[in-house]
């Protein structure tokens, strides 16, 4: 019995650890440690940190972590710290080296949040999936004896650009080291972008769950948009759709841009009563797991395009189909804004809207186009890249051509999720969602 009472609380410990993971399908502890490893090869044997995002400051903002701190830890918990070392070679080694910091136990707020981890926790090193896991009270120290090992670290230390933590850190550094000014540290998101571009498996999954989820509440969205309904009302029914998908939250703030709200780019007030005769856009999609969509259909707002809605409907979707057809793995680009080059998607889009229909001055209707053909996706909406991006096997990226015409209140925008396959092949991941001017309309008589 006395053994049992000794294990009992590295039981417990790891149990909570678990449960307070497993809100979201965690990616194995394997992959997060092949990401960090990869991190450190592109360091030159410097060495980076990075922070978790800190708690919201209002109660109805759920947590969300820092992109790239859980794409290398998988750890969904404020107040951490990740350090990297990169091995080096030469008069002066050292070897690769990871560290989880996690901030001291508060009891009293955990009464109002939950249990949670720190170092001294039994089994932490088990449910973080990181080498070591020390205090957070210990990274300074662990940072000067890093550099005081290898005064070049100094001017080889990785930090996100925008945190001000890590500016701080820096500066304390600097000033126990004795340094008046201390260098100015590298942006470690230039690494881990190009890092996050291609996806492994484990994430295509999470990405074609979300997909999943937001076809679902997209196809609920069909069903509910009728004359006299709100924006709004339209918004909470896809909201309610995918929270009992399993997923956590809105990839970003919905649209449901009725009428003229139809021609707003990144309308989201959602307050207007859809009226006969209106087309909606509806660019809404949800994260399962971290992992986010991003979809975009047009629909009229009494099941029927009307003979110019359509038209307009069909030259959008020309061109996203010309964009298809154009596009050759490694050597296709997306987002060229200047729309000259032959090998951009964009450039294959926008010849085909501005070659097909006109406005009613008898002008072409490229000048309606208002924003690029498309954007990586995958831990955030709009996953980080360099652009005009060459498309390459694992990449997840969207093709959403558009075309707004605030004089007849008329906006068609048809986006879609496609995955660049391991044969180099488009795979489109919103496949169960209507395309087509008809497909939508018997969508939205509930076939």
């Amino acid at each position: 019995m006395k053994s049992m009472r000794t294990f009992a609380p590295a039981l417990l410990a790891l149990a909570l650890a678990v449960s307070t993971l497993d809100a979201l399908e965690k990616p194995p502890s394997s992959a997060c440690h092949a990401r960090r490893v990869a991190l450190a090869a592109r360091l030159h044997g410097g060495v980076a940190v990075l922070f978790a995002a800190k708690e919201p400051e209002l109660d109805f903002d759920p947590y969300r972590q820092d992109s790239d701190f859980y794409y290398l830890t998988g750890w969904n918990e404020p107040g951490a710290a990740l350090l990297i070392a990169g091995e080096a070679t030469g008069p002066v080694a050292h070897a690769y080296r990871e560290i989880l910091f996690l901030p001291t136990r508060n009891l009293i707020v955990e009464r109002y949040t939950g249990p949670r981890l720190d170092a001294n926790s039994p089994g932490v090193t088990q449910a973080t999936g990181v080498d070591e896991v020390q205090p957070m009270s210990e990274m300074a120290a662990v940072i000067n004896r890093l550099i005081a090992t290898d005064r070049r670290l100094a001017r080889n230390i990785w930090v996100q650009p925008s945190n001000a933590q890590a500016r701080a850190l820096v500066d304390w550094t600097g000033a126990t080291l004795g340094m008046d000014n201390a260098p100015p540290p590298n942006d470690v998101t230039r690494l881990t972008m190009e890092l996050r571009q291609v996806k492994d498996a484990g994430e295509i999954e999470l990405l074609k769950k979300a997909t999943d989820a937001s076809i679902a509440a997209q196809r609920v969205m069909m069903r509910s948009v009728k004359p006299g309904v709100t924006e709004r009302a339209v918004a909470g029914q896809m909201y309610a759709s995918w929270l009992e998908h399993g997923c956590e939250r809105a990839s970003y703030a919905p649209i449901v841009g009725s009428g003229i709200n139809s021609t707003t780019l990144h309308y989201s007030e959602n307050s207007r009563t859809i009226e006969d005769g209106d087309i909606v856009v509806v660019d809404a999609a949800c994260e399962y797991s971290m992992y986010a969509s991003d979809i975009t259909r047009t629909v009229p707002a009494n099941g029927h395009f009307t003979a110019r809605q359509r038209e307009i409907y069909n030259v959008v979707l020309g061109a996203q189909q010309a964009a298809i057809d154009a596009f050759v793995a490694g050597k296709s680009t997306i987002n060229d804004r200047d729309r000259k080059d032959p090998n951009s998607l964009d450039t294959a889009a926008y010849n085909y809207i501005n070659t097909r229909g006109k406005d009613l001055h008898g002008e072409p209707l490229g000048k309606y186009w208002l924003h690029g053909l498309g954007h990586m996706v995958g831990i955030d909406v709009h996953d980080p890249a360099d652009y005009p991006a060459v498309l390459k096997p694992g990449m997840v990226f969207t093709i959403e051509p558009g075309v707004y015409i605030p004089e007849e209140k008329l906006g068609v925008r048809i986006e879609c999720d496609f995955l660049v396959g391991s044969d180099g092949k488009l795979v489109d991941l919103d496949a169960g969602l209507p395309h087509t001017a008809d497909d939508v309309e018997a969508a939205m008589r509930g076939k």
